[in-house]
């Protein structure tokens, strides 16, 4: 037996032992139990890396900045091209202009010009930052599955009387997908039902964030968000040990 042989084991072993398996109760909108649930493992059941959470959610709102904030040097000031008084016999400090930064209405020294607060963050980076986010919700009992939006109609009575059934307290997430509807650009009745509420936010499975993971205590899925969510990690090749 080769030395090789002997370490793969323990490898393979350590990778399955960072992985947690949790079980959450597929329900309807009125709150009754439909099934249970294990959650993908990959995606819910990594270690927290907090570090690297916060790394990935400074970079997002780092590059949410517009940066377009600008002021003027002294050379780009307006007027002051002569001299405002003599240079001996004043008793006061020489000065060559009045658009010197130590005049009012003068020139800013070192002040901000437009740039981009963009930082470069590996895309695995990300993605891994996200299921440590998700994990984390998962692993305090804050991952809940709907299995449809059935809204025949706009209403948020309805969507108020849906998360109070599943008692979803609190800032909630919600990942809604309308892969089934013909016109994309259509604003499902889920959509426009739970829009209005305050404290819940609507988000598309591809618009997934870290940011918006860890802002908010619920996070929900329904069947298609969270099929879109696992079909997602295969096309990306799997797992990422």
């Amino acid at each position: 037996m080769t030395e090789s042989s002997i370490a793969a084991p323990f490898v393979t072993f350590k990778k399955e032992a960072e992985l947690q398996s949790h079980t959450i109760s597929r329900c309807d909108m009125s709150g009754q139990i439909l099934s249970e649930v294990e959650l993908e493992p990959r995606i819910f059941g990594r270690k927290v890396n907090v570090p690297l959470m916060h790394q990935v959610v400074l970079a997002q709102l780092a590059a949410a900045r517009q940066g377009t904030h600008s002021t003027l040097r002294q050379r780009e000031v307006r007027g002051g091209g002569a001299k405002p008084f003599r240079q001996k016999g004043t008793g006061r400090a020489r000065q060559g202009s009045t658009r010197a930064s130590q005049w009012v209405g003068g020139g800013v020294p070192h002040g901000p010009k437009p740039r981009s607060y963009k930082q470069h963050t590996p895309k695995k980076m990300i993605r891994m930052a996200l299921y440590s986010a998700m994990s984390d919700r998962a692993s305090e009992g804050k991952v809940a599955l709907i299995d449809e939006w059935s809204f025949a109609s706009p209403s948020t009575k309805d969507a108020m009387r849906a998360l109070d059934a599943n008692r979803l307290s609190g800032n909630v997430l919600i990942v809604l997908d309308d892969t089934s509807t013909l016109d994309h650009s259509s604003v499902s009745n889920a959509e426009l039902s739970l829009r209005n509420i305050s404290r819940v936010q609507t988000i598309k499975p591809g618009e997934l964030n870290v940011y918006d993971v860890l802002r908010n205590d619920w996070l929900v899925f329904d069947d298609r968000s969270m099929a879109a969510i696992t079909g997602t990690l295969a096309g990306e090749g799997g797992d990422d040990q």
